[in-house]
């Protein structure tokens, strides 16, 4: 794990994790609704909205503060080549509304347990705080994401060969 020693480098990640999700929940949302899955595209909608909301108020508290810079794609919840790739379509041909949730489901437990990782090792009581605070906007999208599996059944193989 990357030891995190300030708040800036903090920030830093948390600014990352939060663009990547916002813009693979949007891209989630959006397949759904290609698909005619109205009611899972809402909800990937509304994770999307919600985490444009936290980068929104993590860019504000950030302005005029120098971040560290963090090397591209550390956060990519996908693949590590361009939107292009062939690996990058191949999931998304045999993207299942399940899969999509368990794509989401990694992202937000890698992202809680990152958090968490730095409250258990940050000395300075603030940073501490700040990655609690940030670790708990994480966990709540866990439970939510866990309770919609829950409801989504495994699809049948034809199903993921004829969608």
């Amino acid at each position: 794990m990357t030891r995190i020693a300030s708040p800036a480098e903090l920030y830093a990640h948390a600014i990352a994790i939060e663009r990547e999700a916002a813009e693979r929940y949007a891209e989630l949302a959006q397949r759904m609704r290609d698909e005619g899955r109205d009611a899972l595209a809402a909800v990937f909608a509304s994770l999307a909205a919600a985490e444009a909301g936290h980068l929104e108020v993590l860019l504000r508290r950030t302005e005029g503060v120098a971040l560290p810079a963090l090397p591209p794609g550390a956060y990519q919840w996908l693949d590590e080549g361009a939107p292009e790739t062939a690996a990058r379509e191949l999931i998304f041909r045999l993207l299942t509304p399940r899969l999509a949730l368990r794509i989401a489901l990694e992202a937000e437990q890698r992202a809680q347990a990152f958090f968490e990782g730095v409250f258990m090792t940050a000395r300075d009581p603030a940073l501490r705080m700040l990655a609690q605070e940030m670790a708990a906007e994480e966990q709540a999208h866990v439970v939510l994401i866990e309770e919609l599996l829950e409801h989504t059944p495994e699809p049948t193989l034809e199903q993921v060969i004829f969608p």
